[in-house]
């Protein structure tokens, strides 16, 4: 999946996909969800990110479950 908002670039966390323009990885937006953060929480708690940035990662996370499948 691309995405404007999602960027992979290995000078930056070792190449996880992170929000372009940060270094707050995807994997940790899903993490803390799951863990049951709200979106909410995560706006507080990272003021760089959107609604738009974690509605993106969860459909990065989606689309990499679905591409693994296959």
């Amino acid at each position: 999946m691309t995405t404007e908002r999602i960027e992979i670039n290995p000078a930056i966390m070792l190449g996880k996909p992170v929000i372009r323009g940060t270094r707050i990885a995807a994997e940790l937006i899903l993490r803390k969800l799951a863990e049951g953060e709200t979106v909410s929480d995560l706006l507080e708690d990272y003021p760089h990110l959107t609604a738009a940035d974690i509605r993106t990662a969860i459909a990065y996370g989606a689309a990499t479950v679905e591409e693994q499948k296959n």
